[in-house]
C-alpha cells in the first residue's frame, strides 16, 4: 500500500530495543517495557492516564474519564504497538503506535502500511529525560516488528515535543494551522 505522506529518503536508527531499566535526571529508575499483550497493562496505563493534566491533552487525547480512557485504549489495544515506563508499580508514561487504516487485514504485512506515533508522560515525569528514551524504545520496538513509516502531528507552538521528534530523526512534512506534521523511516 503506497503511503499517503512523504517519508524522509534516508531511514533514521538503530534504536534500542525494550526492555531496560534507566535512572532518570530526577534518579528515579524506569523501566521502559513493550506490552505484547496490552491487556495487561491496560488498567494501570488507564489509572496513568486518570492523573494527566488535562490541559496537556492534545487533539482531544488521552479523553478524560476512566471510563472513556478505557475505552480509547480497547479501540486501538489490539493492532496498536505499545510501550510503557513505570517507576515503580506506577504506569507514567505510555507510547503507542496505531495503524493508519480501516483495513485489519492489511496490518499483516507492517511495512507497508503508515503507522500514527502518540507519546504522553505524566506532568511529574516530564522533563526528566523519560520521554526520549521511550520514543527511542518504541521506534527500536516497532522497527523489530517490521514497521517502516510512522508519523505525528504536534501542534506547532509545542517546541519542546518538536525538539524530542527532531532528536530522534522525524522531520517535518507539513503543516497545518496550528498542527505540524513530522515523519520517520525506519531501518
Amino acid at each position: 500500500m503506497a503511503g499517503t505522506r512523504p517519508y524522509p529518503d534516508e531511514p533514521a536508527g538503530p534504536f534500542p530495543s525494550p526492555t531496560t531499566v534507566l535512572e532518570d535526571r530526577e534518579e528515579r529508575p524506569i523501566e521502559i517495557s513493550a506490552e505484547a499483550d496490552f491487556g495487561e497493562a491496560l488498567e494501570d496505563v488507564v489509572e496513568m492516564y486518570d492523573q494527566f493534566d488535562p490541559t496537556d491533552r492534545a487533539q482531544g487525547i488521552p479523553p478524560t474519564g476512566k471510563s472513556r480512557i478505557r475505552n480509547w485504549l480497547e479501540t486501538i489495544a489490539d493492532e496498536s504497538v505499545n510501550v510503557v515506563a513505570r517507576h515503580g508499580e506506577d504506569v507514567v508514561a505510555h507510547a503507542t503506535l496505531v495503524p493508519d487504516t480501516d483495513d485489519p487485514e492489511s496490518i499483516a504485512d507492517k511495512g507497508d502500511i503508515e503507522w500514527e506515533l502518540a507519546i504522553f508522560v505524566l506532568q511529574d515525569y516530564q522533563r526528566a529525560g523519560i520521554g526520549t528514551k521511550l520514543l527511542e524504545h518504541l521506534l527500536g520496538h516497532a522497527s523489530d516488528s517490521g514497521i517502516e513509516r510512522v508519523w505525528l502531528t504536534v501542534e506547532r507552538w509545542n517546541n519542546p515535543a518538536i525538539a524530542l521528534y527532531e532528536r530522534v530523526g522525524f522531520e517535518s512534512t507539513g503543516t497545518e494551522s496550528f498542527e505540524q506534521e513530522m515523519a520517520i523511516r525506519l531501518e
